[in-house]
């Protein structure tokens, strides 16, 4: 059976694009997949974090995915520092990966900026860790945003070169799985950012556990332009939005994406069920949709997390087996690689 390996940062405030960009399609893949789901604390760890804050953001992402509907029985659902075989591999992976593959990560200098000289070593080399998290447990297929693509081919790229150097097969070559509408969800405020927790404004996102009234609040006033909804005609021969058209519009396209998500439709089926329409009147319908979708959701990660013994009993059980499936194969990198195991 192919198998999926997967994981969301405890930093911060669970938000829509989350769940629509990875909460939700991990919760379609665990029936036709053997699934490994992480919390990914020791990437979270690449920029400062709160102790405290840390270990309930944790928990959060667990209540998230169990609230989804992940199965903890079915899945396996652990945080990443609870199986050290992850750093391990990662630094084998450093020794493997080379500077001028990392020097063409993108995401570090989006993330670092003007700073780079101040960004601590962790996420220069993350991309390293998040191969070794896909890797450890030999996984075939990897569902990512837009924005992790990147990453992914350097994975590939480190598989491919271990069973080079080595002259084994060990290590598979990971297929992205990338899913339709909303995969990157923008910002409320700024079509042209992606939507984050790290946004200082809490109206350029709706969070997973946002009350009904909040939820249409964040809606009503999300940043539109004074031009009515576009129709099926913008599309191209190939029934995409042209980047063109969706630059000129991103808050409008952005809407749309939400809401061919939330509703299992496309981008061309919103357009032609909208066409027209001003946004007052497709605002509220959107809120109708993400407060029935997100209403329940939002319910049940406040009463797990309210309950952190379960929470933990979840973690620590998905931990002993992903232990049990990494050490063998961190023993057959050891072996390969020429290491002495008595």
């Amino acid at each position: 059976m192919n198998r999926i390996f997967s994981g969301v940062q405890p930093s911060g405030d669970l938000h829509l694009g989350n769940y629509l960009g990875a909460i939700r399609n991990f919760v379609a893949l665990q029936n036709d997949y053997d699934c490994i789901f992480c919390v990914v604390d020791l990437h979270a760890i690449t920029v400062w974090q709160d102790p405290a804050q840390l270990k309930s953001r944790t928990r959060e992402v667990t209540a998230a995915y169990l609230a989804a509907g992940i199965d903890p029985k079915s899945s396996i659902i652990f945080n990443q520092s609870q199986v050290p075989a992850h750093a391990e591999l990662a630094w084998i992976f450093n020794c493997v990966a080379r500077l001028g593959w990392m020097n063409r990560m993108t995401q570090f200098k989006d993330k670092a900026g003007k700073h780079q000289e101040r960004a601590s070593l962790g996420l220069y080399a993350y991309p390293a860790l998040m191969a070794a998290d896909i890797l450890l447990y030999k996984a075939t297929h990897v569902p990512v945003g837009e924005d992790q693509k990147q990453h992914l081919e350097l994975t590939r790229d480190i598989a491919q070169k271990f069973n080079h150097d080595f002259g084994v097969e060990l290590f598979p070559v990971p297929d992205p799985l990338i899913f339709g509408a909303a995969t990157l969800v923008k910002s409320l405020r700024d079509g042209a950012k992606k939507m984050s927790s790290s946004d200082p404004s809490d109206m350029s996102r709706i969070n997973m556990t946002d009350e009904a009234d909040t939820i249409q609040r964040k809606i009503r006033k999300a940043k539109t332009d004074p031009e009515p909804l576009p129709g099926p005609e913008v599309l191209d021969p190939a029934g995409r939005v042209p980047d063109e058209a969706a630059k000129a519009r991103p808050e409008a396209y952005n809407l749309l994406g939400i809401y061919a998500a939330l509703a299992e439709s496309t981008v061309p089926n919103v357009l032609e069920e909208f066409a027209g329409t001003p946004f007052s009147h497709f605002k509220a319908v959107l809120t109708d949709l993400a407060v029935a979708t997100l209403g329940p959701i939002g319910a049940e990660m406040k009463r797990l997390v309210a309950d952190p013994g379960y929470v933990d009993d979840v973690l620590r059980e998905g931990a002993e087996r992903a232990r049990a499936r990494a050490q063998p194969i961190l023993e057959e990198v050891h072996d390969t690689i020429g290491f002495l195991r008595n």
